[in-house]
């Protein structure tokens, strides 16, 4: 039973109602991946599920079963009494899922040979008998993956109960990430993302500006995170274009990708590919402001001291809805050395100008961000309230934003 007014349950349907009123129970087996259990549950909760955790013995050697209660706000089970929580858990319309994360060989021989001697077998067996879903995410080193008789006993498992595969990493088949998780528990209930065959067209990357044919101005955008939003996209079935200046990231498989150096070179592909209908638009570049007029010739380097006429550049985003009115528009916004209140009154005045949908806000001048620019701190705004994101690499930032797009296109 949820502990009343736990102070947990605040988070719950925090992102999402997808799941409202679905019973889920989280059965966590003895691995080393356990700890994004946690993760995990939390996520769940957040789309408004209720969850409830089983945990092995082995489990409880590596995280406290309190943890689980704080994370969830119910209590844990770690052994089965004369309650019969067994059954009040996994019995017939007991719960709608049983997601076994991380599953190990032993949890997975355990269900395919009718073992229940822990209680996360036990609840295992008595929901394969209720047919209640059981989703299994596998996680063990490669060898073990590959024993035949963990071979066999997937192959006797697979059309009766849903696997997800395991990501092969350092010789390890690792547990699927939480939010993969979560994608495949929101198809499950019919509740895929809304971005599915969207169109969605993104920018990302610097741009390159020739001060003379050798000389140029740049910034340090890597490009990372209009990348990390393309590839979340691309997952969440959306059909993306990706128009690219010069970052350092890899363009995800399965986008169209048109390589560009200049902002006006970006500003002519973008302004070509919505001739055609797009759903989203993402302005994720960190596009020059100012473009130098280029000398014909090379600046001699004999010079004591040059001058560099800088003149303003077009604002792409400003544009946009001149090209098409009916889509979701999202644009970026990077300051530094601001408040959190600056911040957000930044992003509410580029939200004004340009007819944004959404603004994602960021200080990129931080001592935070500077030590460690893999991290960010994000705060998206629209015409409604303003979310502010934890501290957190921009893989995860990317799904924050994709997460939130989905909530209001």
């Amino acid at each position: 039973m949820a502990v009343r007014d736990h102070p947990s349950l605040d988070i719950v349907s925090s992102h999402g109602t997808e799941l409202s009123g679905k019973r889920v129970v989280l059965c966590v087996a003895g691995s080393v991946a356990a700890y994004k259990a946690v993760e995990l549950a939390r996520l769940l909760m957040r789309h408004g599920a209720d969850v409830r955790c089983v945990t092995s013995n082995a489990v409880t050697r590596l995280i406290r079963p309190e943890y689980f209660k704080w994370a969830t706000g119910n209590k844990v089970i770690t052994r089965l009494t004369g309650e019969l929580e067994h059954i009040r858990l996994a019995d017939y319309g007991r719960s709608d899922l049983i997601i076994v994360y991380p599953a190990t060989a032993n949890t997975l021989g355990k269900l395919a040979n009718g073992i229940d001697d822990t209680p996360v077998s036990t609840v295992l067996t008595v929901g394969f008998g209720s047919k209640i879903p059981i989703l299994m995410c596998l996680a063990m080193h490669a060898s073990m993956y590959e024993n035949l008789a963990v071979r066999k006993n997937i192959k006797f498992l697979r059309n009766k109960i849903e696997f997800m595969s395991p990501r092969i990493v350092e010789d390890k088949a690792k547990s699927p990430e939480p939010e993969d998780v979560l994608e495949n528990v929101l198809r499950k209930f019919g509740l895929s993302s809304k971005l599915r065959d969207k169109k969605i067209l993104i920018t990302a990357g610097p741009t390159i500006e020739h001060i003379d044919p050798v000389r140029v101005i740049t910034n340090q955008s890597s490009g990372e995170t209009g990348v990390r939003l393309a590839s979340e996209f691309i997952s969440a079935g959306a059909k993306v274009t990706l128009v690219y200046g010069p970052g350092v990231e890899k363009p995800p498989r399965g986008a169209k990708v048109i390589n560009v150096t200049s902002s006006k070179e970006m500003h002519h592909a973008v302004r070509a590919e919505l001739k055609k209908k797009f759903d989203v638009v993402i302005m994720a570049a960190a596009v020059a402001d100012y473009v130098p007029t280029k000398s014909r010739n090379k600046i001699k380097s004999s010079e004591q001291s040059i001058s560099i006429r800088l003149k303003r550049a077009p604002k792409i985003i400003d544009e946009i809805r001149g090209y098409q009115r009916d889509l979701f528009l999202v644009g970026f916004k990077a300051e530094a050395g601001m408040t959190r209140a600056q911040l957000i009154r930044s992003a509410e005045k580029k939200l004004r100008e340009s007819s944004a949908d959404m603004i994602v806000a960021n200080d990129v001048g931080s001592a935070r961000y500077k030590r460690n620019p893999q991290k960010n701190q994000v705060i998206i705004v629209d015409s409604e309230k303003s979310t502010v994101s934890r501290w957190m690499d921009k893989e995860k930032i990317a799904r924050l934003i994709k997460r939130q797009i989905e909530t209001r296109c």
